[in-house]
């Protein structure tokens, strides 16, 4: 039996899939389209992650589909919401009929002489619903989508931590949450200073005995309401959409100011950040010690406190903050650098997460294996000398849906123009051999520290140049050129 064969084939039904699948439909409809996923439903991120609080950290009117407005009370959305919206936007477009769950995409190949990739993956019969064992199953398609996010959701980075085997109490990882962790009058101590640490504190401080956050260093915080009034007041009075688009390009518009006044005066910034911070806690708190990081504001993302309630946790002696290094667990708890310990019957490793390069599907074009850490970006959606290929991954400094949404219409964009010219290949050029190149993003924060070995690289001009701008992939991506002498079609 010949392998089905598909137009476009997508990998990844969450934020990112789901988003790209309704374009297409839209857009392209005559085109043929599945969506694998590995997981048993759709949802990526917010089907994966059920640890206490688990939010958004980006508003809902950016982190929102442009197509399908947010009408949910909160900007700053829970993650059932957030996943019902996914749920109800695949439903409405027809999309939840496309994906293909308990497939794991194992090997995608290239093949020049019939313009088409071979895509293996795993299939689980469980997750797919059909009793039990896996089985290889193969599929060819036209254009190959990746939509699988960024990171490893089979397991998150849990430093090797000496004396952990001692430990009597529980150690989890906010990825790995399960629905028998209670920590109703427990000592908690959350690892960790990024944004599953400052979700986690102040959810479980309302139930736990005593919450402490251990960080080895400070992470910036800004402290934003939950609810955005104007967007409520306007989508009151005004229609939907028109409210939508509003309160989509305020927010827009707010991030980009806060990210190019904190490149251009960082210091000030800083000092502008922590004076608003102290201004939350008790008199006499020890800001300098447990808010004023070490490196430049937007250098790592600014963590979210919605409604400020980490800091009510932290005034009201819920919660407390402890910055210092591990030693070692003990059998009660954690000792530090300092001396001090920690008693502790829960530990939650709110430690980061694990990067995998394009869902940790290997690559072949020709028979020839392609290392991902070799390729470079192109106009931040496809990559120079890949055939036939895009991969969908969100801002740094903004919502992740915002550079979704383009990178999905530009492939419909792509499609649609090679339907029009009876091309069946486009392939980015590989770029000026003398082009200087730099890792593909620049932020200092450890997860993609260390996995920059393994990303690929951008270039120092257009299109080669990797946008953090929405503005400037707006221009790119939905207006600008498809047929712009770098991108090589082919029939």
């Amino acid at each position: 039996m010949a392998d089905e064969f598909v137009d476009v084939l997508i990998v990844g039904a969450g934020l990112s899939g789901i988003g790209a699948a309704c374009h297409l439909r839209q857009r392209c409809p005559q085109l043929s389209v599945a969506i694998l996923e590995a997981r048993a439903s759709l949802g990526g991120t917010w089907d994966l992650f059920r640890y206490p609080g688990v939010r958004s950290d980006s508003d809902m009117y950016t982190l929102g589909y442009s197509f399908r407005p947010w009408t949910g009370d909160k900007a700053i959305a829970e993650g059932p919401s957030i996943l019902a919206y996914l749920r109800e936007t695949a439903r409405e477009h027809g999309v939840d009929r496309l994906i293909r769950c308990g497939h794991r995409v194992r090997r995608a190949a290239w093949s020049s002489a019939e313009k088409q990739w071979t895509i293996e993956a795993d299939r689980d019969a469980r997750a797919a619903g059909e009793g039990a064992g896996l089985e290889t199953v193969r599929l060819r398609a036209g254009f190959l989508l990746a939509c699988s996010g960024y990171y490893d959701m089979a397991q998150g980075h849990s430093p090797e931590f000496p004396g952990r085997e001692r430990f009597r109490g529980r150690v989890v990882h906010p990825q790995q949450w399960g629905d028998d962790i209670d920590c109703r009058g427990q000592r908690v101590v959350v690892i960790g200073s990024g944004a599953t640490a400052v979700t986690l504190v102040p959810e479980l401080a309302k139930r736990a005995a005593h919450v402490t956050m251990l960080q080895r260093s400070p992470t910036y915080m800004v402290t934003r309401p939950s609810v955005d009034v104007l967007a409520r007041w306007l989508l009151r009075w005004a229609p939907k959409r028109l409210a939508h688009g509003i309160a989509r390009w305020k927010n827009v518009l707010l991030v980009m100011l806060l990210f190019r006044l904190c490149r251009r005066q960082p210091q000030r910034l800083k000092a502008a950040l922590v004076r608003l911070v102290e201004r939350q806690l008790a008199p006499g708190y020890d800001v300098a010690t447990h808010f004023t990081p070490h490196y430049n504001p937007w250098e790592q993302r600014l963590c979210l406190v919605p409604d400020g309630d980490l800091f009510r946790a932290l005034r009201e002696q819920r919660a407390s903050i402890v910055t210092d290094q591990i030693e070692s667990f003990t059998e009660t708890g954690l000792r530090l650098a300092s001396g001090a310990e920690l008693p502790a019957d829960l530990v939650v490793t709110a430690t980061g997460l694990r990067l995998a390069v394009l869902g940790g599907m290997a690559l072949e074009v020709d028979g020839r294996s392609i290392d991902p850490a070799t390729l470079v970006n192109y106009k931040g959606v496809m990559f120079g000398g890949l055939p036939n290929f895009a991969s969908v991954f969100g801002y740094t400094n903004a919502s992740w849906t915002l550079k979704a949404d383009l990178a999905a219409i530009f492939v419909c964009r792509l499609l649609t123009h090679m339907r029009r010219v009876g091309a069946r290949e486009c392939r980015p050029g590989t770029g000026e051999a003398s082009m200087p190149v730099a890792p593909w993003v620049d932020f200092t924060s450890g997860y993609f520290q260390r996995a920059l070995h393994l990303l690929p690289k951008q270039g120092s001009k257009k299109p080669w140049k990797l946008n953090q701008n929405y503005l400037s992939d707006l221009a790119a991506l939905r207006f600008g050129r498809v047929d712009d002498g770098v991108m090589r079609f082919s029939t």
